[in-house]
């Protein structure tokens, strides 16, 4: 099995945070830098600092280092997930397991037939990479009413004409205890996806690529402001 985290697993935002870039944001540079510095100045900050309580860090993304010593991959988007996967790949597909704040199956703006993180996963199942695709949404979903994963049956009416039961599988993680990823893991891929993730976890996300030995397939930020 492949095991892809998108950061927005673990770096998240609260409910009713009605400017929010999580949901509906492109992955655009303005989006990666400037947008967060703009989040911050309006809640009357100078620093990523501000932004921790709207946007918090959730879960210990540091239960990642588990797999040190499996073949680790880090990128900025997951438009790179696609290459990973042509990397990676065996005679036989794998499943993919994502855990991710989107199901990155298909998006209906711009270019559909171009790979970028919101579709990333629906080419990969189409063109035969992986043999099935679950998307794990994290606990604090539950939390968030806008969010996917709140309701996956809702989400369901949203891609179930385009991809079956039998393809896909989406869940949310219902506990801190609950086990969401299998022992059996061949291939990690970490993705920062900066128009989505508070700056100020940077410095853990790239962290966790270094003591992964993570293969940069597209280099992540450091967003520094001073």
């Amino acid at each position: 099995m492949l095991l892809s985290v998108d950061w927005d697993f673990y770096a998240g935002a609260k409910e009713h945070v009605f400017d929010s870039p999580l949901w509906g944001s492109p992955d655009l540079e303005y989006h990666r830098f400037k947008r967060w510095q703009e989040l911050a100045r309006k809640r009357g900050g100078s620093s990523w600092k501000v932004l921790r309580e709207d946007f918090p860090l959730f879960g210990n993304p540091l239960e990642l280092l588990r797999f040190a010593g499996l073949p680790c991959y880090a990128a900025l988007s997951h438009d790179s997930g696609f290459e990973w996967l042509e990397q990676v790949s065996q005679a036989s597909p794998q499943p993919l397991l994502n855990l991710d704040s989107h199901h990155d199956l298909y998006s209906l703006s711009g270019d559909t037939t171009r790979i970028r993180p919101g579709n990333w996963a629906g080419h990969a199942l189409e063109r035969g990479l992986i043999s099935h695709y679950t998307c794990v949404y994290p606990r604090w979903h539950a939390e968030v009413a806008v969010s996917e994963g709140y309701d996956c049956e809702r989400t369901w009416t949203e891609i179930g004409a385009r991809f079956s039961r039998t393809q896909v599988t989406l869940k949310r993680v219902s506990s801190p205890e609950q086990a969401i990823v299998p022992s059996d893991i061949s291939s990690l891929l970490l993705v920062q996806s900066p128009a989505w993730t508070n700056p100020l976890y940077d410095v853990v996300f790239l962290e966790l690529c270094k003591k992964l030995q993570a293969q940069v397939l597209s280099p992540p930020m450091a967003r520094a402001w001073s």
